[in-house]
């Protein structure tokens, strides 16, 4: 504590990528053509990734590859090939959400760091000590958490924590959301959220509204509390934006 926080920027591109560590980001977080709770997002091409790891690392960055998603029994096979060319790169992390995913990077994968997405809702200091004792690096606490309450798994749980500081907040609890599925067959938790959320309701005829709509997550005037509380990384939200919008807000933070 008490050291650099760590910048951690998105990037849905490989120009978003550029742009948000022209701008200052310290690491960046992206996804491949599998496994990432953006499936539509412009996304990397494995070449892009490797690519990209190459110029990350000359430059003293990060780079965090999401593999958040809750997989199929039957995709289990797709992910070593998947994940090996990123792994011999030199990946800096790998994102999880499901734990089936996060056993098997642990075992086949021993080397790279194994960060804990948000849609694991951790919220307590428990969870958190748990998952690094077997084998987490870093938690992302569920975003409904207080800062106390993030400070807290910080201090008990002597693990890395990465919060949210800017960008579009879910409705659901942790993000872990079935209304994309149920109205629109699309599942959030297979990265093809519809955002169902973000729509026009009606009742009764009168007009519509965004009942379910939140406003984005703004934290510039707090940085200074969010550091005290002995926060490791920053991380803004964004990976179907612009790379315009990568670039923009990373450098407003930094």
């Amino acid at each position: 504590m008490g050291e650099r926080v760590e910048l951690l920027a998105p990037a849905g591109s490989y120009d978003a990528f550029l742009g948000a560590v022209n701008a200052g980001a310290d690491a960046v977080y992206l996804g491949g053509q599998q496994f990432g709770a953006r499936a539509y997002a412009d996304n990397f091409t494995a070449e892009e990734i490797v690519r990209a790891l190459s110029v990350a690392h000359f430059y003293g960055k990060r780079i965090y590859l999401t593999v958040n998603t809750l997989l199929k029994e039957r995709e289990m096979a797709q992910l070593y090939e998947y994940l090996l060319p990123f792994y011999e790169a030199g990946l800096d992390g790998v994102i999880v959400q499901d734990f089936g995913v996060f056993c098997f990077v642990r075992e086949h994968f021993p080397k790279l760091p194994l960060h804990v997405s948000t849609q694991m809702a951790v919220t307590g200091v428990r969870s958190a000590a748990l998952l690094k004792e077997q084998g987490a690096v870093r938690i992302v606490p569920a975003r409904e958490l207080s800062l106390k309450e993030v400070r807290e798994i910080r201090e008990k749980a002597d693990v890395e924590v990465e919060c949210f500081i800017h960008g579009a907040m879910c409705y659901c609890y942790s993000g872990q959301c079935l209304f994309s599925s149920i109205l629109g067959g699309r599942s959030g938790n297979r990265g093809r959220c519809a955002g169902p959320c973000r729509l026009p309701y009606t009742s009764g005829g009168n007009q519509a509204q965004y009942p379910l709509s939140l406003k984005d997550m703004y934290t510039l005037p707090m940085l200074p509390e969010l550091m005290r509380a002995g926060i490791d990384s920053f991380k803004i939200e964004g990976r179907m934006k612009k790379p315009e919008y990568a670039a923009g807000v990373t450098e407003i933070y930094r």
